[in-house]
């Protein structure tokens, strides 16, 4: 860890009632030191690699997962190739107990490929190891999605995710360097609309920064924090926090849950900035200046106040927004879109 990084809060082991009070409220990146410690992976954080990949996959089914694969020499940093142009790894497909072989495989080899497997859906891949997975500091009736993380020495790019997120570690040892959202304008993200893995990331090697070439990364190391954890340990981090994670150890692995505090199947807010650009970023700066007024009123000020003049009755999607709404809205965007997209079809073929 770096001397003049702080690191995230920490706490021992807590209870339901106080991470829902007071930690995620917080909206800060938190330790939790102990908190999955009785999971049966994390029993065998002294035993052998084979012993923890036989454990898992007696568990796994052969559903095929993606796994990227890169030659040694990119260190396990996965990212883009020159210019953009593409990625700096493959993506194969293999059931997490071929993954687990190449794994184990790498451990003793001198110069073995980097290898990775992230995101892997445990209710898809291995559903009978989510029992050995209790975590009664969730509310279990709240939709949440477990994944698994597993590779060997490598490092994932500092990026965002929409939702809220308990990363646990279960093999090797996690170094975690975190960001808040304000940080987006010095973290020097990629193409938001061409992602590695479905969020965009920063293009920094917060390793080995490049401050000629990224010089506002500077201001962003003002505002991160640090983490180190050992197998047992959980980490919470807030939507929207930006994150890079390092693995160290010859195999690591982690669990991670994710979960919204609104309907889990709402829309990502992700959508409306992609929306923005073809609406919004390209108009005159005055009438951004006034858009920025009305998205401060409607949207980011209070709905109350908003509203406060008219009828409940009348409201419509003023006042909460139901499913009728949720479908209405849904059907009137859709038909602008396909209704655009058309004319730009039509245009392009007249030209």
């Amino acid at each position: 860890m770096s001397a003049d990084i702080p690191s995230v809060r920490e706490t021992g082991a807590t209870e339901r009632a106080r991470f829902e009070a007071e930690i995620v409220p917080a909206g800060e990146p938190v330790a939790l030191r102990g908190q999955v410690s009785g999971w049966p992976l994390c029993a065998l954080a002294g035993d052998s690699d084979e012993a923890f990949c036989t454990y898992l996959t007696a568990r796994a089914n052969d559903r095929p997962a993606q796994l990227w694969a890169g030659p040694s020499g990119m260190r396990g940093r996965y990212g883009w190739s020159a210019g953009l142009s593409g990625e700096n790894f493959e993506r194969k497909m293999a059931p997490l107990a071929t993954i687990c072989e190449l794994l184990l495989r790498s451990t003793r080899e001198a110069d073995a490929p980097a290898m990775f497997a992230g995101a892997v859906n445990l209710d898809e891949h291995a559903p009978d190891l989510l029992p050995d997975l209790a975590i009664p500091l969730l509310d279990s009736a709240r939709h949440r999605l477990t994944s698994l993380w597993i590779g060997n020495p490598g490092r994932t790019a500092a990026h965002w995710d929409l939702p809220d997120n308990l990363s646990c570690v279960v093999r090797g040892e996690r170094h975690y360097l975190l960001f808040p959202p304000e940080q987006v304008g010095n973290l020097y993200v990629g193409p938001i609309d061409r992602t590695l893995a479905g969020q965009p990331t920063s293009m920094v090697d917060c390793e080995n920064p490049d401050f000629e070439r990224f010089p506002r990364y500077r201001e962003a190391l003002a505002h991160a924090r640090e983490a180190v954890l050992q197998p047992g340990d959980a980490l919470f981090i807030p939507s929207m926090w930006f994150h890079q994670v390092i693995s160290t150890a010859p195999l690591g692995a982690q669990v991670n849950f994710w979960w919204r505090e609104n309907d889990a199947e709402t829309l990502s807010p992700q959508s409306t900035l992609l929306h923005a650009f073809l609406t919004l970023r390209d108009l005159p700066e005055r009438e951004r200046k006034a858009w920025r007024a009305f998205f401060d009123h409607y949207v980011f000020g209070d709905p109350e106040q908003a509203a406060a003049h008219i009828p409940e009755a009348a409201r419509s999607i003023l006042g909460p927004i139901g499913s009728q709404e949720q479908l209405k809205l849904a059907e009137q965007l859709v038909s602008e879109l396909v209704g655009w997209h058309n004319r730009l079809l039509g245009s392009r073929k007249d030209g």
